[in-house]
């Protein structure tokens, strides 16, 4: 083992230049928290976010770090100082003292350099437990081959890892695919974890056991909907149907395995920039936000822990029974619980999210968002908010559903916000082209609303997944087969019009012509010395009393 200047310690297998990318995990962190003892010699394995690395010295005194890359090595120790001793090389290439405490929760997968033998995931494992004491907590973690995300990736294989990560993980049979494999592997009894996306993390027993709409399903499947990746489908309905069979413990993106500690909590999930653990009970869920988290405001809206219930009962989101009725057409019954929803919404400060408020068959409660507003919302426009996100929920996935194909945006949010119980707005004259409906004016601030809380959820991507694109296709390609039938019709009509317009135009002229030489005889007539004598004659003619007339013309000969 030789010792840069830095006071980096290098062993075989280090790989420069070269750096390891990471990304903060909060949740990853928090649980860290809970099952990491303190004050023993601990050791993390593998590249980790400082985040991590922060919680870890934060119990422990005595932390070593193990990471393959140089330029990662030297950048730690800059950062950390001497309270983290760093060691660059590979797992093949560590020989030192047993440690209490091994974290790796990144996995076997980056801890081997380029100099390194290719050993199998197993032998990987057993370098691991060479180096653990034998009542050591170990946290290891592994991704997740058969993960929804990984059948649904639209990528090729060789596309899914970048040169930058080099996994040299290559068909490994040894390497484990499921839960009951982790377990069997690994040599010691271990409490595993579901990973989703890094951002939630759902005690396997429990994720088994979750149903759709329920709350673990909610917050796997928000999780992995932030994952930047190219789908073939929506993950939504993948998640929903695995909770459905009861394999939510089997399609998270990895898995995460505890020994040697128990953690107090079921779930582990990221929310704005704190960490929500909540724990099953038998009527539900008792969460816990930290007691230093303060609000958090991005945008027009704030993340406030106050307004994260201590205890949620159980039951499935209002979305979920929304979606099942609308799939079924069973308007009646939609109708009724969207009343009982118009009812029950006040106004308030938090934002309304169905896929969020929880519906146990007779009454709704609120669920673990703590989004809220800057002043209260009135509750037409909560409601407005809450149908506004539902509508592009259930449209944008393209769900089932018994309103016409052409009653969409505006006037189904409007519908929805009358059978809550909201009154429709007077309709009004346009005053202008550019004038807006009055339905569109009634819903403005619900959907500022909806697209502030994408905003904050990160829902709002530009990703589309294969199965709505071909579906976007094909409307596309019907609504241009329409707009070539209606182009056509018009451009039928409008040469008919041309036609007709020709012929007008040409009678047009014949009668100017017709005008043209009338008008000329009749000047000529009216210059004629026989048209003088015939006006001299009518004019004569309409005389009533000739005695008289003749009296006046004698005067005036006279006078002259």
């Amino acid at each position: 083992m030789s010792e840069l200047a830095s006071g980096v310690q290098v062993v075989r297998g280090e790989m420069q230049p070269w750096t390891d990318r990471t990304a903060p995990r909060p949740a990853l962190a928090a649980l860290l928290t809970d099952v990491v003892p303190a004050n023993r010699r601990t050791l993390i394995l593998g590249p980790h976010a400082p985040q991590l690395i922060e919680s870890v010295l934060a119990h422990s005194s005595d932390v070593t770090i193990l990471v393959r890359s140089v330029a990662d090595a030297q950048q730690l120790g800059e950062d950390f100082g001497p309270c983290l001793q760093v060691i660059a090389g590979a797992l093949d290439g560590l020989q030192t003292e047993l440690y209490d405490v091994i974290i790796a929760s990144d996995g076997l997968d980056r801890v081997l350099g380029y100099d390194s033998a290719d050993l199998s995931w197993t032998a990987r494992l057993a370098a691991l437990a060479a180096l653990a004491a034998p009542d050591a907590v170990v946290v290891l973690g592994l991704e997740n081959e058969f993960s929804l995300l990984n059948l649904l990736d639209s990528r090729p294989a060789d596309e899914r890892h970048g040169d930058d990560e080099w996994r040299p993980l290559h068909d490994d049979p040894t390497r484990p695919v499921s839960v009951e494999q982790l377990r069997s592997a690994l040599p010691w009894a271990s409490e595993v974890y579901a990973d989703f996306g890094s951002r939630t993390f759902v005690r396997a027993d429990v994720a088994a056991t979750a149903r759709p709409g329920e709350l673990a399903t909610r917050l796997a499947g928000a999780a992995l909907e932030t994952v930047d990746v190219p789908l073939l489908s929506p993950a939504a309905e993948g998640v929903d149907t695995a909770a459905r069979a009861g394999l939510l413990a089997a399609i998270p993106t990895g898995w995460l395995a505890i020994v040697g500690a128990q953690p107090p909590h079921d779930l582990y999930a990221q929310t704005a920039t704190t960490t929500l653990t909540a724990t099953q009970t038998l009527t539900g869920w008792d969460t816990t936000i930290p007691t230093d988290a303060t609000p958090t405001s991005v945008g027009s809206l704030s993340f406030d822990p106050s307004a994260v219930p201590a205890t949620v009962p159980s039951g499935v989101s209002v979305e979920s029974v929304l979606f099942r009725l609308a799939s079924a057409e069973d308007v009646p019954a939609f109708r009724k619980l969207v009343a009982d929803l118009g009812e029950w919404v006040t106004t308030s400060r938090v934002i309304v999210r169905w896929d969020d408020v929880i519906y146990d068959g007779d009454s709704f409660a609120y669920g673990v968002s703590g989004w809220v507003a800057e002043d209260s919302v009135e509750k037409e426009d909560l409601l407005a908010a809450a149908w506004a996100r539902f509508h592009d929920r259930l449209i944008g996935q393209h769900r089932r559903h018994p309103w016409p194909p052409w009653m969409l945006g505006d006037d189904l949010i409007s519908a929805w916000l009358g059978m809550s119980g909201v009154e429709a707005p007077e309709q009004t004259h346009a005053t202008s082209p550019d004038s807006l409906p009055a339905t569109t004016e009634q819903i403005a601030r619900g959907k500022d609303l909806a697209a502030a809380l994408d905003a904050v959820l990160e829902t709002t991507t530009t990703k589309v997944d294969i199965r709505t694109a071909l579906a976007e296709a094909e409307e596309a390609k019907q609504e241009l087969f329409e707009l070539k039938g209606h182009v056509y019709g018009l451009e039928r009509t409008l040469g008919f019009r041309n036609k007709a317009m020709k012929t007008r135009e040409n009678r047009i002229r014949e009668l100017r012509g017709q005008l043209q030489r009338l008008t000329t005889a009749h000047e000529r007539i009216r210059g004629s010395r026989t048209y003088a004598v015939s006006r001299v004659i009518f004019h004569a003619a309409q005389v009533r009393k000739p005695k008289v007339v003749a009296r006046k013309l004698v005067r005036r000969i006279r006078k002259r």
